[in-house]
């Protein structure tokens, strides 16, 4: 059956859009209208799409306002084209021109000297590339690096957005009747209208690969139902928009879209940003059930107070409140069908309403529809925080629990290592907690990252657990109070220190391009130098750096020499950063012997793209780096680089 007509025709102009929303209540269709908590402070429909742009998940926008100028449209354009080239390339194969392609693109908008952040165009381009890039290249390296990110899961929605659902002419009329049906028995606290867009959907969730995919959302709901609900709740948001998360990644935490869009809620970074969920080189809270769900209730409620309709904030969520603002604005409706029937909505926006409203009707009663979905158990954890970096191969060995236990109480982790944040919250299986606070004393915090645990095993001497490790016998005797000449016993877990491996900071000069995000105080803190040296070494007299200014930077926080032969005479010891060693040997030096060249490893890199730019491979990375055997690539490391043979 169809839903009703709404006439809700308006004037064209904003202010009549802003009135028309301000007015604008839920379907008629709603058993039980919710009633949203309004925030303090509300926004009108002018002030949201300012700090809210368009979102280029799945939909191109088209911003509202003038023009740009044509300085900047001859940018954009250069800059699509070289982008629209690494693609083409990244497609082939040919991954080293691609990545300098990528490189060129965000260079253009980086060194054009325009304030990106005051073109939502700019803005929007810069950030769909760097998000790109970023996918592109954890499908990329994943195999090069044995310790790259997390292995990223097909978002669901890509697949059902596609799907060719029948005509409205080849549905079963039944299906209606039964939905129906449902409406008058199941309650629900979002509005729910059944017309021909949602029964197509209905008819294909009936289908064999429609009903996997919802008996998949089903049972993989239990992980998080309880969560989600608990924070719907307290956040005075509608129970029922648990089925966008169903929708947009079936309950996945390490879900990703073709665009970059992450986690259960499928949040493209700078909206997530928007909502306080951080992203580094050690987390992405995007893919943090909690923290990603508080930030959905958060943005879902401020588009509701936009668009004063259910069906409206929806369609924003998925391609952006401007792009639906602008429908609105074209077509003078502020109804959601009337936008579908009057195609003002990208296709893929168009079908999300109708497909979240087939997937509650289902998801509601199961039962009804013949869906057998075993719900998986609550998922539990025990909270603690570590307060230094922590591998998470010796929490496993420290608690004895799998590896992939960890890694799933923790998608929000993008290695297998915990941030230098005294506020993060690692979370153990239920019950670990006392546990792995007792044991854990046992190692110094500072060999958190490069020290393990090994439990011995039937055959094993301390000589062969020592060359397993690349250590020596003498080293793991002393670590554990043995006096090296009585054997091991099988059950004893013995704690194994790192192998001696040089770590060196330099001194030499390093050119740093300011990103998005950067402070004075994060650039310092990545380059183990002082605030106060970076203002002196680049002639700063305030705290404030834009973005795209290049900064001199000496690693290590040592005085920039006067000139290139006084500088060289300075190789020799110098100072490492904090948790490595007082001294270390220099890696100028070692790579000056050896032919060599030193590199400093910069912020996305991974040994598989070091590798492809010095014509090398990862495995004699590694050979010429020890250290990597035991901890992962971090920003600011100094690699030796031999040259090929």
């Amino acid at each position: 059956m169809k839903s009703p007509e709404i006439n809700s025709k308006v004037g064209v102009s904003l202010l009549g859009v802003a009135l028309l929303l301000s007015l604008a209540g839920c379907e008629e269709s709603a058993r039980r209208p919710v009633q949203v908590r309004p925030p303090e402070n509300p926004l009108s429909i002018q002030q949201a799409i300012g700090p809210l742009p368009a979102d280029p998940r799945r939909a191109r926008v088209v911003p509202l306002g003038l023009q740009p100028p044509n300085g900047v449209e001859t940018l954009i354009k250069r800059v699509e084209a070289v982008f629209r080239s690494g693609e083409q390339n990244y497609k082939a194969g040919h991954l080293g021109k691609a990545r300098r392609d990528f490189d060129q693109a965000v260079d253009w908008l980086l060194s054009s000297g325009l304030d990106l952040q005051a073109d939502p165009r700019l803005e929007q381009l810069y950030d769909h590339i760097v998000d790109t890039v970023h996918g592109y290249e954890m499908t990329a390296f994943r195999e090069g690096d044995g310790f790259s990110e997390q292995k990223a899961e097909p978002a669901p929605i890509d697949e059902i957005a596609e799907m060719n659902v029948p005509p409205p002419d080849k549905l079963d009329p039944r299906l209606g009747e039964r939905a129906a049906q449902e409406l008058a028995d199941v309650a629900h606290d979002l509005p729910v209208t059944v017309n021909d867009y949602v029964l197509s959907y209905l008819n294909f969730f009936q289908t064999p690969r429609g009903r996997a995919i919802v008996e998949h959302g089903l049972r993989r709901s239990g992980r998080y139902r309880d969560m989600i609900a608990r924070v719907l709740r307290e956040e005075g948001m509608p129970q029922d928009l648990i089925y966008l998360a169903q929708a947009e990644s079936a309950f996945q935490p390490m879900a990703l879209s073709r665009a970059g869009a992450r986690g259960i809620w499928q949040f493209m970074a700078y909206r997530g940003r928007e909502y306080g969920l951080q992203r580094s080189w050690w987390v992405d809270e995007r893919q943090d059930p909690e923290k990603a769900t508080r930030a959905a209730a958060r943005h879902l409620r401020d588009l509701y107070q936009i668009f004063g309709d259910w069906y409206l904030a929806m369609a924003a969520y998925n391609s952006g409140p401007a792009n639906v603002a602008h429908a609105i604005e074209r077509t003078g409706y502020a109804d959601f069908w009337e936008l579908y029937k009057r195609n003002a909505l990208p296709r893929e926006t168009k079908n999300y309403v109708p497909i979240i409203l087939a997937l509650m009707l289902m998801s509601k009663d199961a039962n009804r529809y013949g869906l057998q979905a075993e719900p998986e158990p609550p998922v539990r954890s025990d909270a603690v925080r570590p307060g230094h970096p922590i591998d998470l191969r010796l929490v496993a060995e420290t608690i004895d629990v799998e590896l992939d236990t960890l890694r799933t109480l923790n998608p929000q982790l993008l290695h297998m290592v915990s941030p230098a944040d005294p506020e993060f919250e690692l979370r153990l299986p239920e019950g670990s907690a006392e546990r792995f606070n007792s044991e854990i004393a046992a190692i110094p915090p500072e060999k958190w990252v490069s020290w393990r645990r090994h439990r011995v095993e039937e055959g094993e001497t301390l000589s062969a657990i020592a060359n397993r490790y690349r250590v020596t016998a003498s080293a793991i005797a002393d670590a554990n109070g043995l006096d090296g000449r009585t054997p091991v016993k099988v059950g004893d877990k013995l704690i194994i220190p790192a192998a001696a491996r040089p770590q060196p900071t330099m001194g030499k000069l390093v050119r740093y391009r300011v990103h998005r995000g950067d402070t004075l105080d994060s650039v310092a803190e990545q380059f183990d130098v002082s605030v106060g040296e970076l203002k002196r070494w680049n002639g700063l007299r305030s705290n404030r750096v834009g973005r795209g200014t290049s900064l001199r930077v000496y690693p290590g926080g040592r005085t920039p020499p006067n000139d290139r032969k006084s500088r060289s005479k300075e190789v020799g010891t110098e100072k490492a950063p904090a948790g490595r060693g007082a001294t270390v040997e220099t890696a100028a030096t070692r790579a000056a012997e050896n032919g060599g060249v030193v590199h400093r490893v910069k912020q996305g890199e991974t040994l598989w793209s070091i590798a492809l730019a010095y014509r090398t491979t990862v495995e004699a990375l590694r050979g010429a780096n020890r250290f990597l055997f035991s901890r992962p690539l971090q920003p600011g490391d100094l690699l030796m680089i031999r040259p090929p043979h």
